[in-house]
């Protein structure tokens, strides 16, 4: 212990805050001390609600701004932000509905489930070096580079022409998109009251009830009626068109801001070897490398294990297993002890309220992905609905929220209080999920389907907002990216071993199961059958094939939501550690703000 103490002390940096003046210290930093000091002094002077004393220069930047903007540039914000948001659900219903399809085309309709393991694990390591990003150079700069991860991810998917380039394309437009909606939430927070933040993501997130019903049938009408390929080629045209005026309006008034001395961009004299080692501490570049890549090693196997030689026996699944584990414990051990600039902010993990709201995310997200991946396929093959139809109950999620959380909002913003949102969403939430075990296998009417989905929708989009709220009125505006960064980090993660669990139990049910109740002449066709959507929905309802694919389906569905149900009872403990915090007595963000 006492190494990795001489260690740690070598390798990490004071923060600027924790500097103390010293007789040793070169003069040439004492004297930039005391100019950065009478800089902020002068800053002070300028506008005296402004201090930039101990915050990095993102979040001086964005406080500097809020508090010399107009209501004008204000109302541009929030009203790009409500554009983007539009076309991002679009996009984002368009691939959910074309999905099934697209690993169809490349006879791979099992392996629906490894591409969002491998682009989670990957993206979930980005979020806390993003929020570095927008705190230290700025939250323009983190929106830029996430709008051209995801223009690219729109790219590749439309040139694709096989597995593992849509599996690529998939990473960079999760971690654009995933990467753009916390760049929107986190300058959301920036620029809104903690008591009227609920109200603020209710409406930035409410053309979702639009998109709803137009995202599933803009997928179907481009499947049957173009290509799949171009109802992707059209979003990388559109988004970056839309992407553009929010990133202007910021970076102008921040130039305006600058103009006028109230904040500063200063640049430091470093050689390139200098810069470069600086960035790689900044970011903690090993630190991502062992998380990333440690999270889809050991996530991955539970995939394909299925489809190895000898199964888990298989000499590849084994050494995946081992090396990710040890990559994540010596990711473990490389934060804590060695890194210059850990990726998490270890203080976080003493606050309950924290922890708490982590925990429910990630179980939520957990319980979710175990068994709505396949729930799309399942619709047409079982109930015989169209994409469209598909899409519209699939997104019932969508227009539940979109209107239930400006109602919330209001009620938030009026009593200040959220925590007892929590005591229905989590019961009705369970419950919901639970009936869906009986509703979701073969003659069952999918009206009944729509119910349990509205259910389930009232308390995952209750569970979504209070949990954003209840982490960032735990920490202060310093810390508001990385507190958001954590939430989704533990969420992303969430998404991923749902989407392992989903993946385990439909390799293990589906396929044995049309072993089982395929008649004897289909089943040269078996594997086609397992791998295509399409040639599942090419069988005549009511013939004896379609009613054995129907069965085998809800034999592994009712598994999938049974495993799901199970998890969630566990969030109970988790409510009980969130503090009911009183958010109108938390004055967070100042100058003009919603």
């Amino acid at each position: 212990m006492l190494v990795f103490a001489r260690l740690r002390a070598m390798f990490r940096r004071a923060s600027a805050e924790n500097i103390e003046p010293s007789a040793d210290r070169p003069q040439d930093m004492q004297e930039q001390e005391g100019i950065s000091a009478s800089a902020n002094k002068v800053d002070e002077e300028l506008h005296p609600d402004f201090s930039s004393q101990g915050l990095q220069r993102g979040v001086q930047d964005v406080e500097a701004v809020t508090l010399s903007w107009s209501k004008a540039s204000l109302i541009a914000v929030f009203a790009n932000i409500w554009l983007l948001y539009f076309v991002n659900s679009m996009q984002s219903s368009t691939l959910s509905n074309l999905s099934s399809f697209v690993t169809s085309d490349f006879s791979a309709h099992s392996l629906l489930n490894v591409i969002p393991i491998v682009s989670d694990a990957i993206s979930a390591a980005t979020y806390i070096p993003l929020a570095k990003v927008m705190d230290v150079w700025g939250r323009a700069e983190g929106f830029l580079i996430m709008a051209i991860f995801s223009t690219l991810g729109l790219i590749l998917m439309a040139t694709c022409t096989n597995l593992a380039t849509f599996c690529t394309a998939n990473v960079f437009y999760t971690i654009g998109f995933g990467g753009i909606t916390y760049c929107v939430d986190v300058i959301t927070a920036d620029a809104s009251k903690l008591k009227n933040r609920a109200l603020a993501y209710a409406f930035t997130s409410s053309p979702y009830i639009i998109t709803a019903f137009a995202g599933p049938k803009a997928a179907d009408l481009f499947y049957y009626e173009v290509n799949w390929r171009w109802a992707f080629g059209c979003w990388a045209i559109i988004f970056p068109i839309v992407a553009a005026p929010l990133y202007i309006v910021l970076k102008f008034n921040l130039r305006k801001v600058r103009s006028t001395g109230m904040t500063r961009f200063e640049k430091m004299d470093r050689t390139v070897l200098q810069a470069t080692w600086h960035y790689i501490c900044e970011f903690d570049v090993i630190g991502v490398i062992l998380f990333s890549a440690g999270l889809t090693l050991f996530l991955l196997p539970f995939s394909i294990a299925d489809s190895a030689p000898n199964g888990w026996g298989s000499n590849y699944i084994i050494a995946m297993l081992v090396v990710g584990f040890v990559a994540l414990c010596s990711f473990a051990i490389f934060e804590k002890f060695l890194s210059p600039i850990p990726m998490f902010n270890f203080s976080f993990l003493t606050n309950r309220t924290v922890i708490g709201a982590c925990l429910l995310d990630a179980t939520y997200q957990l319980s979710y992905y175990c068994w709505n991946n396949y729930f799309t396929s399942f619709l047409q093959a079982v109930n015989d609905l169209t994409l469209a139809e598909a899409g519209y109950i699939n997104n019932t999620f969508d227009v539940i929220s979109g209107v239930l959380l400006l109602l919330v909002g209001f009620s938030i913003r009026k009593t200040g209080r959220f925590k007892w949102l929590l005591y229905i969403a989590v019961p009705l939430y369970i419950f919901a999920q639970g009936l869906m075990i009986y509703f979701r296998r073969p003659n069952q009417s999918w009206g009944y389907l729509v119910m349990c989905e509205v259910f389930i929708s009232i308390g995952g989009s209750v569970f979504i907002m209070v949990e954003q709220l209840a982490i960032l009125a735990a920490v202060d505006h310093q810390h508001v990216a990385a507190a958001l960064a954590l939430l989704n980090v533990v969420g992303t993660v969430g998404d991923a071993a749902g989407s392992t669990i989903c993946a385990v139990i439909w390799t293990n049910t589906f396929e044995k199961a049309l072993i089982q109740n395929l008649p004897a002449s289909a089943m040269p066709r078996l594997d086609l059958i397992y791998e295509r959507l399409d040639i599942q929905l090419s069988y005549p309802v009511g013939s004896p094939t379609r009613k054995a694919i129907q069965n085998s389906y809800g034999y592994a569905q009712t598994r999938m939501l049974a495993a799901g149900t199970g998890l969630m009872a566990v969030t109970f403990a988790w409510v009980l550690m969130i503090r009911d915090i009183h958010l109108n007595e938390i004055n967070q963000v100042k100058g003009m703000v919603f």
